[in-house]
């Protein structure tokens, strides 16, 4: 996600260097709380078509996921660059080194090469629209909300008001996916970012049934190389 500015203030510790970032993520899998939403959706057995929000979609490797398993999909970003990105994305959809297509494959439970599961009608499925968090709208009536990575980007005193336009976007039995950081995050002293802690969580989940809420802390490295400190919460919960 690319919520804010390239340009960076004396208070901005996270890097906004998106074009880079979206060359060291090209062509990777979706993330596993998307899948694991889907899965969720999938046990249901339900035929209605659905719809999904990708909020903060970058260069579109969860967006290309849903669209290849005939969902609708409104791909929301900050960036024109993004956006570009996601249209391109499904012509080289399946351009990734061998290891990861393995993994692919056995996750998202295809046969063979998945180059043969490129979706044909994105044009009919896909919906695409700029625009920072602080700004957004969000339609009603949505199954699905997926926000990898990028809702920490959401300025401090608007982030309450945009996890009620997602809940409020959401149908009753619909679901988020994505992450939040936490308070421990190396990150956490950028004023431009949202941190949270368990309690926080908890909190603003408490009008949802947790599928899954798994915390991650641990010294890494960035996209980009960077050495940085990781807290995580990864998020799958279904509205009641």
């Amino acid at each position: 996600m690319s919520n804010l500015n390239d340009s960076e203030s004396v208070n901005q510790v996270a890097p906004r260097k998106w074009s880079d970032y979206y060359k060291a993520v090209a062509n990777r899998p979706p993330r596993e709380t998307l899948l694991t939403a889907v899965f969720n959706f999938e046990r249901e057995n339900k035929t209605k078509s659905r719809t999904a929000i990708d909020l903060g979609c970058g260069e579109g490797r969860d967006t290309v996921e849903l669209l290849r398993r005939g969902w609708k999909v409104i791909a929301i970003d900050s960036q024109q660059e993004a956006i570009e990105h996601l249209i391109e994305r499904p012509k080289n959809y399946c351009v990734m080194p061998e290891a990861s297509r393995s993994a692919y494959s056995e996750k998202c439970g295809l046969g063979g090469n998945p180059q043969e599961q490129l979706f044909q009608d994105s044009a009919t499925l896909l919906e695409t629209s700029i625009s920072r968090f602080e700004d957004i709208d969000l339609p009603s009536g949505v199954d699905l909300i997926n926000a990898s990575f990028s809702l920490p980007f959401c300025e401090p005193k608007s982030f309450p008001d945009l996890w009620n336009k997602i809940f409020s976007s959401l149908i009753s039995g619909g679901r988020f996916c994505g992450q939040l950081f936490g308070d421990r995050d190396s990150w956490a002293e950028d004023s431009n970012m949202n941190f949270h802690t368990l309690s926080d969580i908890n909190l603003l989940l408490k009008d949802f049934a947790v599928e899954l809420l798994n915390e991650e802390e641990h010294p890494g490295k960035t996209a980009l190389g960077d050495e940085k400190y990781w807290h995580i919460f990864h998020l799958v919960a279904r509205k009641k």
